[in-house]
């Protein structure tokens, strides 16, 4: 049973994105009913004080009872920083790399994202998987919205 779910900002914005509010609206729905805890970082509060207001209130509307707050720790950045040196991705995509180490060190039940390109990709999750094994981590599961719950289909 998933009780502790890490979620990326692309995940708020999907929530009034066409292409993704389909799946992410009854995801948001899901964690509410359940009581699923939502794990967020102080690197996803800034990300989305940059976000339209209408994400930000989305996400104010969340109940407080429901959001694990996480820092940024040095454990979490050196991780985040040995993705980057093993050419997972990009210099420019720390942030992305950060959320993954936090995931990881937080020991949380899944990682979710709309992110396809830096963190929902087969390529890069077996990556970080790898460097987490060979840091003594365990495997972050990384998935999008639409595969964590049922939604009352077989």
């Amino acid at each position: 049973m998933i009780r502790r779910i890490y979620i990326d900002t692309s995940v708020f914005g999907g929530y009034f994105d066409s292409e993704f509010e389909d799946e992410t609206k009854p995801f948001f729905n899901e964690i509410i009913e359940n009581g699923v805890s939502i794990v967020v970082s102080d690197i996803l509060e800034i990300e989305l004080y940059r976000a339209p207001n209408y994400i930000q209130e989305f996400f104010e509307s969340i109940p407080e009872y429901l959001i694990e707050r996480v820092e940024l720790t040095i454990d979490a950045k050196k991780l985040a920083l040995k993705y980057i040196e093993q050419n997972i991705v990009e210099k420019t995509s720390i942030a992305d790399c950060q959320h993954i180490a936090l995931a990881t060190l937080n020991n949380v039940d899944v990682l979710v994202s709309w992110n396809f390109k830096h963190i929902v990709n087969l390529q890069r999750i077996q990556g970080y998987n790898s460097i987490n094994l060979r840091e003594g981590y365990s495997m972050i599961e990384i998935r999008t919205p639409k595969e964590i719950f049922n939604y009352g289909h077989n």
